[in-house]
């Protein structure tokens, strides 16, 4: 799917060459159109430039983001990732003109996409929020191929806002782009970090607009940068129109998680009773509820630990969190253990989700 200033372009150009290739071969120099047609693009170029107003407009905004494609993408050649990307760009942009959105950009494995420009709709939410949930839907599709290209699975999660922009043509004479910019657009790149595999999360704006039509599941409130107040981030589930469309569940987490080598002391559990024998570990990635940790020893599914949380972690006292362990797996002469927490008073529990979703705005 093409970008405005391409669908602009393209049709000026069509027009204008028709015209030029007619009269060029009336005039029997049919070998100055390639010239003429450099001459020409160039010249719609810098009109575009000059005659896209820049101007001041709600727009619905869609961003989404591959997850764990940046290490995926170190597993195969480069060709084999191109055409994974290539499938999965196709597949997206059919969806995506399906509803009218205009894309702004593809940046690496992330799509933008406005709703709202050039011109305003009605209807503009609720296409916006349809093509979200059927790109998730679609990645079904996407995986069914991947895995019989004996590939992982993909997974992708998408931020929706609404909100003033100001869009116009941005660039020069060499190279320009309608796109959009503004606060809003720093606030839905916020959102899409925060989501979870196969997540869609919606600003406060965006839900307070489709509020009667949607369902949503719980409410995460993140201090973002930049936003004095504490950002609201809803999970869409649903929506009832124009048709039902339910977002499918991808992701048993209940909180984003983020990578982190840290130090981790504990202490095995028998029954309520903690025992004496100190062991060292290695925090691999920290979540609201909970972490992802190489252990020396081997502790077995639901063996309950007590955890002594590094200074580093949160602030200067070191306090007790309880946590069971769900899941396990042994790689050589180590184990790596999922934990999760069964006890964590109210102060650990704001500090560690704010020490979590710090990280993931310095990696966004």
């Amino acid at each position: 799917m093409k970008t405005i200033n391409h669908i602009v372009k393209r049709n000026i150009v069509s027009n204008v060459m028709s015209v030029v290739k007619e009269t060029c071969l009336q005039n029997q120099s049919s070998s100055d159109t390639p010239l003429i047609e450099r001459k020409v693009f160039k010249a719609v170029d810098n009109a575009l430039i000059n005659s896209v107003q820049t101007e001041k407009k709600l727009v619905n905004i869609l961003l989404s983001d591959l997850r764990g494609f940046t290490s995926m993408s170190e597993d195969y050649p480069p060709v084999t990732i191109l055409n994974l990307l290539n499938r999965y760009f196709e597949k997206m942009s059919e969806i995506i003109q399906k509803y009218n959105g205009v894309i702004d950009k593809f940046m690496g494995d992330s799509i933008m996409v406005l709703f709202g420009v050039p011109n305003n709709f009605d209807d503009d939410l609720e296409r916006t929020l349809c093509c979200a949930i059927e790109m998730q839907l679609a990645m079904e599709d996407i995986n069914r191929i991947n895995e019989s290209l004996d590939m992982p699975s993909l997974y992708m999660g998408i931020g929706v806002n609404t909100g003033e922009v100001v869009a116009g043509s941005l660039g020069s004479e060499f190279h320009n782009e309608y796109t959009v910019i503004g606060n809003e657009v720093n606030l839905v790149s916020r959102l899409e970090a925060h989501t979870l595999r196969g997540q869609i999360l919606l600003s406060e704006n965006t839900y307070n607009m489709a509020k009667d039509y949607i369902e949503i599941g719980e409410v995460n409130e993140v201090q973002v940068k930049g936003r004095q107040d504490a950002v609201k981030m809803y999970d869409l589930l649903s929506i009832n129109r124009p048709y039902k469309l339910k977002v499918p569940c991808r992701e048993i987490r209940k909180s984003p998680r983020v990578s982190v080598n840290m130090p981790l002391s504990f202490y095995c559990m028998a029954g309520k009773i903690i025992l004496p024998h100190e062991y060292s570990g290695r925090i691999i990635d920290v979540s609201y509820s909970g972490v992802f940790a190489t252990m020396p020893i081997r502790l077995a599914m639901h063996d309950e630990v007590k955890i002594d949380f590094s200074t580093s972690l949160m602030d200067q006292r070191t306090r007790d969190v309880y946590a069971r362990v769900v899941r396990v797996s042994e790689f050589a002469d180590e184990y790596k253990c999922h934990l999760e927490f069964t006890s964590i008073d109210r102060d650990s529990k704001r500090d560690l989700k704010n020490y979590v979703d710090i990280l993931i705005q310095s990696l966004h």
